[in-house]
């Protein structure tokens, strides 16, 4: 986890960094003298096509308050190529835990890349007597017959955002900034078996040992092995403090 934030690095590293009486404001400072404070960067490409024909759904998570996993799903399809060589990452996230249920890394945008994401993380339920809230925007992936069949088919209700704000689907944005900004998924110009492994690395490290401010500093897995600690909730840049947008740090 080469670009870790500093509180997340000070908390892994806490036991030796006190054998040297370093503590985290002091961490900070050591980082800053020597350039080592991860600056983040925003990129922007357009993934989501809502102007189709099917079906959209509404928002049923605005007032939800997330309480245990696999309540709700978040997922998205992020931008990981360039332009000679075109690839997109669809996650599906559990909104509880932070952890990634299921992924697919593809070359085009058609529907089977979201639907290989979905079958993956149907198999990963834990809690399978548990009803599930699927949110996502209204790109057509998400509105299509052959995915919205696979939603019914497991009893999951459909949900999606109604404006063109990141806010409604918070969560989802922040883990595909994660991946990108901390692993770097988006960096290596290679072959799509390659990009597929790299992204799987990824996304084991980042649920088994990366920790969550949000999940009181315990990893994504560890955070979905229980249903008893209620989550921190995070107001947003417009002030907000809506308990379905969460901001995760």
């Amino acid at each position: 986890m080469p670009k870790i934030g500093t509180r997340k690095l000070y908390y892994l590293l806490e036991d030796q960094l006190q054998e040297l009486k370093v503590g985290r404001d002091k961490l900070f400072k050591i980082l800053k003298a020597n350039n080592l404070l991860i600056k983040p960067k925003k990129k922007y490409h357009i993934t989501t096509n809502s102007h189709h024909r099917f079906r959209k759904h509404k928002n049923q998570i605005k007032e939800i308050e997330f309480i245990r996993p696999e309540q709700v799903w978040v997922s998205d399809i992020t931008y990981i190529g360039n332009r000679k060589n075109p690839s997109y990452l669809a996650l599906i996230t559990d909104a509880y835990s932070k952890k990634i249920m299921g992924y697919n890394v593809s070359d085009s945008l058609n529907v089977k890349g979201s639907l290989l994401a979905l079958e993956m993380a149907l198999k990963h339920r834990v809690y399978k007597n548990q009803p599930v809230i699927h949110h996502s925007d209204r790109g057509l992936q998400y509105c299509s017959n052959e995915y919205q069949q696979v939603l019914d088919k497991n009893d999951i209700r459909s949900s999606m955002t109604e404006q063109y704000d990141p806010y409604e689907n918070a969560i989802a944005e922040r883990i595909n900034g994660i991946l990108k900004q901390e692993f770097a998924v988006d960096k290596y110009d290679t072959n799509l078996e390659i990009k597929t492994k790299l992204v799987q690395n990824a996304i084991e490290i980042y649920n088994n040992f990366r920790p969550h401010l949000s999940n009181y500093m315990l990893t994504p897995n560890q955070m979905h092995r229980q249903k008893t600690i209620k989550r921190k909730q995070y107001k947003n840049k417009k002030g907000s403090n809506k308990k379905s947008l969460p901001l995760i740090y």
